[in-house]
This record gives C-alpha cells, structure tokens and sequence, in this order.
C-alpha cells in the first residue's frame, strides 16, 4: 500500500441554458468558492452552438479572481480559432495565470458537437485529429521562438514574436479522446489525457497502451498526468439522485441517462457510492478528477459543489491498494454494497 496524491477539480456550468435566471457574473464567485473549498482546478469547456460563457474569456477572468486552482479547458476546440490567436490567448492566460494553465485539446465528435462546429468554421472535417496534432506543434513552435512553421495544414514563414506563456514551452496539453489511435497520440505527443470512459477497467487498460506508446516514442510515462472527466452528483436519496442527473444530462444531450452511462463516467446517488466509483478510477491510475455537477441553475450546483468538496480530503492523499485486476463495471446496487 502506498498513498498517492489525486487533484480534485470542477468543470464550471458555464452553458447559459443550464439555468436562464443565473446571472453569469456568478460563475466567478463559483470559481472562488470551489478554490475556498479546497479543490485543485477549474475547468470550463467550448462550443460554439450552444449559449454560454466563450471558454478563454471565462479562464481570463478567473486568472484574476483566483490565486492558486488550476484553470483548463475541458476540452478546448482548437478548430474553433485561428490557430496563431488561439496560440496568443493561451500564452496570455497562462500569463496571467502565473502559470496555472492546463489545455485539454479535442477534435469534436460526430453529432451536433462535430460536423456542425466544422460547417459553422469553414474548416474540413476530414483529417481533423491530424490538424489537431499539428495545430498543437505549431503552439509549442510559437511558445518556443519559432520563426517559420512549414506543416501539411499551416504554413508560416517570417513569423513576428509571439507571446510567451508564464511557463517555458508553454501550458501541458492533455488529449480527450479514448479510441485506440488517441491512446498512442496521447503517449506520444501530449502530456495529460482527460477521457470520460464509464468502465474503470477500461481506463486502466487504455492508460498502459498509453504508457506503451510514450515508452515506444522514447518519452517517459511520469511525464503524462492520467485525468478523468466525471459527471456526479450526491444526494442521499438514491433514486432522487438518479431522476435529478437523468434531467440534467437530458437537457443536455437531448438523450436519457440509461444512454448517457453507457458511453460517459456518470455516478449518481449516495456520498458512499459517489466515494466507491471514484476509489474505482484512482485505482485504475486516475491522478486527475474534473467533475461535472449534475445539477441545473447555480444555487443547484453550490449545493453540489460543497458535497463535492466534503470528500475531497479522503482522496487527495488516497492510500493506494489494488491487490488484482480492475474489476469490470459493477451495477449501481453493486457499488452500494462493495463500500
């Protein structure tokens, strides 16, 4: 047994249709309170179609309104951009930040999150992990002095002097993505992963072909921080907590929580349960927790967010002990029963 440090983070409800009588002002007072309350990060993610708070702005104006929790991106859609003013913006923030910035990068997938952003860009949707890959060389030119860039997407020559981030080299940039060609891109060009796999034996499985790929590229493993992106929400009510989280991810996705678990982390339910899944991933080699609160309007997702936070100190120092194998996904009867 060994204990292991575990950062606890959350995604910030940034999306305006979560509840229209916030005033978005308060996600600034959310973000202070989570970092009061003695989580490690905040996160936000990115669209374009939906209404909320663009993601770079909200990180700038927590840049300032915080002193210490990570701020990232969950995860940011660099075809979104123009890829040399998205590269000033995050140099800018990680500034700003002094250096507390984290990029989670992702090319979209098919469905309203995919096609449509490409369309609504002008960027080709063929080819997109290759021009996410490249987009993210170019960063890492810019934020190390380059002059030129000569890629199959991007062509610069005579390139001006570019902001340079807090942080020589710039921000780590984590990959989200869990199909068997974004493990070997992750182990060989990222330094962190934020997948949402609903099986933790699943990720400790994808985490060694990860840790395969960095060592077949030449890279060590230490280098990759193992996140996880987790949609929970507490309620001692079990089948309260299950009704709550089936509308939130509803109104979301537009598809019902019986969908949503198959593909995605979702837990709902008791403080105990919400514990065991969580065991379940950090044994698997999560490092990283960013969790999404299952709950509709702010004044819903303070509540959660301070239940969240109650658990924290008892997975921040976690006493590692994996005796065997990942156990394979449990029902959620199971899971009440195995903590």
């Amino acid at each position: 047994m060994s204990i292991i440090a575990v950062d606890i983070g959350v995604l910030l409800p940034t999306g305006m249709a979560q509840g229209a009588a916030d005033d978005p002002r308060g996600l600034l007072a959310f973000g202070c309170e989570a970092e009061k309350l003695g989580l490690s990060s905040l996160f936000v993610n990115d669209s374009l179609i939906s209404p909320r708070v663009e993601a770079l702005t909200m990180l700038a104006a927590l840049a300032a309104t915080t002193a210490d929790a990570t701020l990232g991106t969950g995860a940011l859609l660099p075809f979104l951009r123009r890829p040399l003013q998205a590269a000033q913006s995050l140099a800018s923030i990680d500034l700003l930040s002094g250096g507390r910035l984290a990029v989670a990068v992702g090319a979209g997938f098919p469905g309203r999150f995919g096609r449509p952003l490409y369309t609504l860009s002008d960027v080709p949707w063929p080819r997109r992990f290759a021009r996410l890959d490249e987009t993210v060389a170019l960063w890492r030119a810019l934020w190390a002095g380059a002059v030129s860039f000569h890629g199959e997407f991007f062509q610069y020559d005579n390139l001006p002097p570019a902001t340079q981030p807090f942080r020589a080299g710039g921000p780590p940039i984590w990959l989200g993505g869990a199909t068997p060609a974004a493990l070997v891109r992750t182990g060989r060009l990222y330094d962190g992963w934020l997948p949402y796999p609903p099986d933790a034996a699943d990720y400790a499985s994808s985490l060694l072909e990860i840790h395969k790929a960095a060592t077949d590229a030449g890279r060590a493993t230490d280098v990759i921080t193992p996140a996880l992106f987790m949609t929970a929400l507490i309620d001692e009510d079990e089948d309260s907590a299950v009704k709550e989280m089936d509308q939130y991810v509803t109104a979301t996705y537009g598809m019902p929580l019986s969908e949503i678990e198959k593909i995605q982390a979702v837990v709902a339910g008791s403080s105990d349960r919400v514990r065991a899944a969580v065991k379940h991933y950090i044994d698997a080699g999560a490092r990283h927790i960013v969790f999404r609160l299952g709950a509709v309007g702010l004044r819903s997702q303070h509540k959660q967010l301070e239940r969240v936070a109650s658990l924290v100190p008892g997975w921040r120092n976690y006493a590692e002990n994996r005796p065997g194998p990942m156990p394979r996904k449990q029902s959620r009867s199971s899971l009440l029963n195995s903590v």
